[in-house]
């Protein structure tokens, strides 16, 4: 590796793969791309992409550029550019995504935030956000394909 980075490759090349049966206990941060197709059990940090694969976990939160979702996580997705949710995912916990593509049988559960604003971090909306009974966030559950107009 230390060859590699004498011959100049920048940290956001480089894709770091979690593979299946490898458990990863803490926090993941990387400038690059991370593909998880084990299991992750903290937040995941990526300045270019990350990829959780059709047998891949995470139970944490996501923070990153661009993401593709074809397994399972729990826990909150704040994506400042695109979002792709696999037919093959779920969803449980908050989507905070600039723009997202959901394909038919992906389910979600939780909140979804998607445009301009929503990649941002919590409490700087520009407009009060609905909330249900005792100040919580509506929880729903949503399947299907959405597509923009």
């Amino acid at each position: 590796m230390a060859k590699a980075s004498q011959q100049g490759t920048s940290p956001q090349a480089v894709i770091s793969i979690i593979g299946p049966g490898m458990k990863v206990v803490g926090d993941l941060n990387t400038e690059g791309t991370v593909r998880i197709e084990g299991e992750v059990h903290g937040n995941v940090q990526a300045g270019k992409a990350v990829v959780v694969g059709k047998d891949g976990v995470v139970g944490g939160d996501i923070h990153t550029q661009d993401a593709v979702i074809a397994g399972r996580v729990i826990g909150t997705l704040v994506i400042d550019s695109r979002l792709e949710l696999q037919p093959s995912c779920s969803v449980e916990g908050e989507i905070r995504a600039r723009r997202m593509q959901l394909e038919e049988g992906a389910v979600v559960m939780g909140s979804v935030q998607v445009g301009e604003a929503s990649s941002r971090p919590s409490g700087t909306a520009t407009s009060p956000e609905p909330r249900g009974a005792a100040g919580t966030q509506p929880q729903g559950r949503a399947e299907g394909a959405a597509h923009p107009s």
